[in-house]
This record gives structure tokens, C-alpha cells and sequence, in this order.
């Protein structure tokens, strides 16, 4: 469940906060570990993507079926894995040693129906 506009404010002064205090604390908090290891994960996903295309590949060219859905099935995997990785991992993620807070991501189309909802909630209980 995703967190309020008042909720995310909250714990961007915390964030804050935590690196006016003790920087040192908060950068060891920021987890570099985590996103070297997302980062790495992304690139053997993308490596293993190439190898299911050669799989595919040669697969066709072979004349063997069962090389080419390996192949096909290998690429799938890795896609997943790429894209789970990528938008769950702190890539991009995260408010820097140097940056005030995490940049805002742009709405999705749940977000905004989610926000829409709130809004009409909100003007039927002042009514």
C-alpha cells in the first residue's frame, strides 16, 4: 500500500533529519551494498537474456524445437528477473549523501485512480 502525500512528507523530513544529525549513520543506512548487488543481478539478468537469444537463435538454425523454446523460455526468465530486479532494487532510488530528498516518481495510472477516489471520498464526507 502505497503512502499518503502526508505520510511521505513525514519521512522525508526524517530522512532529513537523520542526515543533519549523523551523515555517517544514514549513508550506512543507505544500503550501497544492496544496490551493487540489484545492479549486478540487473546485468547477469541482461547476460542470460543474450544467452536465451543465441539459444533461440540457434535453436532455428539447428532445427531443434526444444532448443529454441529452452532459448525463448531462458529469455522470459531473465526478462523478469531484469524488471523485478530494476523496480524493486534502489537503482535511482533513495535520497543520495548529497541530495535532500528521493526524486518523486511520476504517478501511475493506479496512483491516480487511487488519488481521483480519495478526492471524490473526501468531497462526499464534507457534503
Amino acid at each position: 500500500m502505497p503512502l499518503s502525500e502526508h505520510e511521505q512528507r513525514l519521512l522525508e523530513q526524517m530522512e532529513r533529519a537523520l542526515y543533519a544529525e549523523d551523515p555517517k549513520f544514514a549513508s550506512a543506512l543507505e544500503g550501497t551494498g544492496l544496490r551493487t548487488y540489484t545492479r549486478r543481478r540487473v546485468y547477469q539478468a541482461a547476460v542470460g537474456f543474450v544467452v536465451g537469444v543465441a539459444l533461440l537463435m540457434g535453436g532455428m538454425v539447428a532445427q531443434l524445437i526444444w532448443v529454441s523454446v529452452v532459448g525463448f523460455l531462458v529469455m522470459l526468465g531473465c526478462a523478469v528477473l531484469a524488471v523485478t530486479a530494476w523496480r524493486r532494487g534502489p537503482i535511482g532510488h533513495g535520497a543520495g549523501a548529497g541530495q535532500a530528498a528521493a526524486p518523486r516518481r511520476k504517478a501511475g495510472v493506479m496512483d491516480r485512480m487511487e488519488q481521483r477516489w480519495q478526492r471524490r471520498r473526501d468531497e462526499h464526507d464534507g457534503l
